[in-house]
């Protein structure tokens, strides 16, 4: 699906207004978006609560962009099955969430899905090294999980540089995914660290032209 491409714009239903959600995704899509990102948060991991399996499920019946479920739970395992079935195609959740992140990562695949990790910014990078062998997607949270409109922790490009010199000095295969605070103004650092995903949330939903700020995340017009 995506190797015949480097950057990957992911806009986060977050920042969306969720009484016209068919219209945000109708904005992604016009936007060319490849992805749509699903912040799933059940007040205890983070303290914010969003939606469930049944807002994927829906969402998966009006477009063909990918759903990335971003489990920001505690026990995720519990509720991977319910997304797995609702038409995620990758399902990321918490290193910090999880105990057995090795066997969560083999639930997903058995699924279907293809399975993310990601790590707050107070977690090293260097604490995934048992998992990057078998991850499809590391996704770096460049501010603290919970909110969206938060500003971005300059730490998380260190994060990228890292995981993309492993990736390409191992052959790894995995997606670098960075979550927060993303804009136009950040984007062309975050892109020449080795990201391939770009998720944006309140920078594209609340832009006066929400297009042009895509194109401009993704390099396609410099700031």
């Amino acid at each position: 699906m995506f190797k015949d491409k480097r950057i990957y714009f992911a806009p986060s239903l977050l920042s969306a207004d969720f009484t016209n959600v068919q219209n945000a995704v109708r904005i992604m899509e016009k936007a060319s978006a490849e992805f749509i990102h699903l912040d799933v948060m059940d007040g205890l991991f983070v303290p914010n609560i969003t939606f469930g399996h049944k807002m994927v499920k829906d969402i998966s019946g009006i477009t063909n962009l990918a759903l990335d479920v971003h489990l920001m739970v505690e026990n995720p395992e519990k509720h991977i099955a319910n997304f797995a079935s609702s038409g995620a195609e990758y399902i990321t959740f918490h290193l910090e969430a999880a105990i057995h992140s090795h066997r969560i990562i083999e639930q997903i695949k058995g699924l279907g899905c293809k399975a993310g990790i990601s790590i707050v910014p107070g977690t090293p990078v260097s604490s995934l090294s048992e998992l990057l062998p078998i991850v499809d997607l590391v996704l770096v949270m460049s501010v603290n999980p919970g909110f969206g409109g938060q500003s971005f922790i300059p730490g998380a490009l260190e994060k990228i540089k890292f995981l993309d010199s492993i990736r390409r000095k191992n052959g790894y295969n995995y997606l670098i995914s960075i979550d927060g605070g993303v804009n136009r103004n950040n984007s062309g650092k975050i892109r020449n660290n080795g990201a391939d995903i770009l998720v944006s949330g309140s920078s594209f939903f609340n832009s006066s032209d929400p297009y042009a700020e895509a194109n401009f995340i993704r390099g396609n017009k410099e700031v």
